[in-house]
């Protein structure tokens, strides 16, 4: 049994999460609910592989094993019903490498890409850094969870000329695991008006049952054609700071400009501690992602019965997947700026600001549970002292 409850220290190791709030808030004793990182250890199997590598002591060049290829296959095989083979495979340094490098090979300067709203505020980072215009599609929200708005979506591509759409699957920040009937009606448009789609499927591992994650290439019939799916262990196993993904581009041209494109930034080298990582993780993680799972549940229905009981006039979207809640904080009366100085000044928590996800995030936060209960039961009455 792996012990989710430990609260480990990791204030003074350069964390993003625990270190960087100080310096971005000029606030001490702050808890952080937010970076979508977790505050658990990897499993043992990954951590007895790296002090197998240390011990050996050389960190020189290292090539990519076949292993390695069979390892994802295996994987995606098994737990996605994905077929894909080493031909179909791409190494990146993370999703968003990834993604970045797919907007150079298949769009143009001032290309129209369209993304949801909310979504993943790298995205639209991403487009405006290479100068692609962005066009956002309001989600609707529908019996307390988000749905595409198809109709929008179809007039802004007609509207804008889109080229392009970026797709969150499962969706951060609303927790959405899309159904195959959407990703098939989503997918259907994009074929109608001959849009390249990019599925970023980072949190593909991270889904409570009884939903069922569908990779977007198995949504539809040949949607491999126009597709470029992204994944990663890292979100999985905790390991964002390894930094290691994986592209799957089953058409031949797609994966020959995503190559090209790839060479010509020289984004070809994967760091070793990403590849040992890897492979271990999806050779022995299953038993520690199967007890993750239940213990991420746990604290969503702690933090529904704490906001229930203490929180009532704020409304949470009850996640399908991910360990990320997305609360509407808007009965408060609050504005955004407000929000969130109450919350990091007052309360001394740190969640995402919800306007940060898009103009449909305003009065909204996104609380991240990956922690051990006690760290999340303190976050909570954080929050409740200072907006009671």
């Amino acid at each position: 049994m792996v012990n989710f409850d430990e609260q480990l220290d990791r204030k003074g190791t350069n964390s993003v999460k625990w270190d960087e709030i100080c310096l971005k808030y000029q606030e001490e004793d702050l808890l952080p609910l937010w970076v979508a990182d977790m505050d658990f250890k990897a499993p043992s199997g990954v951590i007895n592989a790296y002090q197998e590598m240390i011990s050996h002591g050389i960190f020189g060049y290292s090539a990519t094993p076949d292993s390695l290829y069979e390892a994802i296959i295996a994987w995606e095989q098994d737990h996605h019903q994905l077929g894909v083979t080493k031909d179909n495979i791409l190494f990146f340094s993370g999703v968003l490498a990834g993604i970045a490098t797919a907007v150079q090979a298949f769009t143009e300067p001032s290309d129209a890409v369209l993304i949801h709203d909310p979504v993943y505020p790298p995205f639209a980072g991403i487009l405006t850094e290479n100068k692609r215009k962005i066009v956002r599609s309001r989600l609707l929200e529908k019996d307390g969870r988000f749905i595409m708005d198809f109709a929008d979506m179809e007039e802004k591509i007609k509207q804008n000329h889109v080229k392009m759409v970026i797709l969150c699957n499962p969706h951060n920040p609303g927790g959405r695991v899309w159904t195959e009937e959407e990703l098939n009606q989503f997918g259907e448009l994009c074929r109608k008006y001959g849009i390249l789609v990019l599925s970023d499927e980072i949190h593909q591992d991270l889904v409570f049952s009884p939903n069922k994650m569908t990779s977007f290439f198995n949504a539809g019939e040949n949607f491999a054609d126009f597709t470029v799916q992204f994944t990663s262990m890292t979100k999985t196993f905790n390991l964002a700071g390894i930094k290691n993904s994986v592209a799957f581009a089953k058409n031949p041209k797609l994966h020959q400009l995503l190559e090209r494109k790839q060479a010509e930034n020289f984004q070809q080298e994967i760091n070793t501690f990403g590849l040992v990582g890897m492979e271990a993780a999806y050779r022995t993680g299953e038993e520690w992602l199967n007890e993750l799972l239940v213990y991420l549940q746990k604290n969503i229905e702690t933090t529904f019965t704490f906001f229930e009981e203490h929180l009532p006039k704020a409304k949470i979207m009850k996640p399908e997947g991910t360990y990320l809640l997305w609360i509407d904080f808007s009965a408060y009366g609050l504005t955004d700026e407000e929000l969130e100085n109450r919350l990091v000044h007052e309360g001394k928590v740190v969640l995402n600001t919800g306007i940060s996800y898009g103009p449909g995030g305003q009065q909204h936060m996104r609380l991240n549970v990956a922690c051990s209960n006690a760290t999340l039961l303190e976050g909570l009455n954080r929050i409740a002292r200072v907006l009671n």
